[in-house]
């Protein structure tokens, strides 16, 4: 009998902290750089994000939105025999951000790593959990994408600086007789590392480079909403389905242009996309995870629905994920 793999559980966590278009304005001004409500809306569809305060982490962050998945899930820590963490802002060098998670969540002994594919993290970490559950090498795995992109922010570049937001989502995935994760399709090209990259390192105690965000957005937006629809129709045809089977498309909550261009090219209504960019911004890895559970959560997408998660993201990475929630 195949072995397929289910979301059972979704949660998510955002820090208190909220800035409004307006607050994050005041405060760039206070620095000397100009923007608006007006051209950050008309831009990129983003009206709020969440920022950490001082002394949390990723793994503080992917910690609450864990337990929430875990509770949605019915399950405990004990029963966890795989963490995926997906993120591009790890809580130091080494060791993972999914050891530290798993010590503070009280689930030590199983497997636990992070994956690095930016923006596109979570899908990918998504499809690698899929693939471990498929093989039987895992049970039951939580699935993590957490960010605290604002401490990597340049916040005297108006153009990326507004942009990014800090949040964590987490889906608990486990073995099962029925079809959940149905395709996926994974991508990535380096040859385009410098359209959006953190230029920098650590060597003998000090920073060597920028460590600060840099982004071409134009580059990234061409290359996109292309790649994204490619991903898309691979993951379908591969699952024998076409668009017209997508109940909800779920796609990394970058910029409201590029969602509502992908959501164009898969024919696909708006009234079929789920848009949390303009609460939460660009959240990188946890993005999916925390829209994902939104809707879940708001009765927006209802289980026995058919999902397509997608993103991109630096590397430059891509992929997509169809399941039946």
């Amino acid at each position: 009998m195949k072995r397929y793999s289910r979301i059972t559980g979704t949660g998510s966590f955002l820090p208190p902290r909220r800035l409004t278009n307006a607050d994050l304005v005041a405060e760039l001004a206070v620095k000397g750089v100009e923007s608006s409500d007006d051209w950050i809306v008309e831009r990129t569809g983003i009206r709020a994000r969440h920022f950490v305060s001082d002394g949390v982490y990723s793994s503080d962050l992917g910690l609450e939105a864990a337990k929430r998945a875990l509770e949605a899930a019915g399950r405990s820590a004990q029963d966890i025999d795989l963490i995926i963490v997906a993120t591009s802002t790890p809580d130091m060098v080494f060791p993972s951000t999914a050891c530290i998670l798993q010590n503070k969540l009280g689930a030590n002994g199983c497997a636990a790593f992070d994956v690095q594919a930016v923006c596109s993290g979570f899908v990918y970490a998504l499809a690698v959990a899929d693939s471990m559950i498929q093989t039987g090498a895992a049970k039951c795995a939580l699935v993590v994408g957490a960010e605290v992109f604002s401490r990597i922010l340049d916040f005297k570049d108006r153009t990326t600086c507004v942009l990014f937001g800090d949040g964590a989502g987490a889906v608990v995935l486990e073995a099962s007789k029925t079809p959940g994760i149905l395709a996926s399709d994974l991508h990535a090209d380096g040859k385009h590392v410098g359209i959006l990259c953190v230029p920098g390192h650590v060597s003998g105690g000090a920073i060597l480079g920028d460590p600060l965000l840099k982004m071409d957005g134009q580059a990234v937006f061409k290359l996109a909403v292309g790649l994204l629809e490619s991903a898309a129709r691979a993951t379908l045809a591969k699952a024998n389905l076409t668009e017209a089977d997508i109940d909800w498309l779920v796609p990394h909550q970058a910029n409201i242009r590029i969602m509502q261009s992908t959501a164009r090219k898969l024919k696909l209504s708006m009234d079929k996309v789920v848009v949390t960019v303009d609460q939460h911004g660009n959240t990188s890895a946890a993005s999916i995870p925390l829209a994902l559970d939104a809707a879940v959560r708001s009765g927006q997408v209802k289980t026995g629905q058919t999902l397509l998660l997608e993103g991109v993201g630096g590397g430059f990475t891509w992929g997509a994920l169809l399941l039946i929630l």
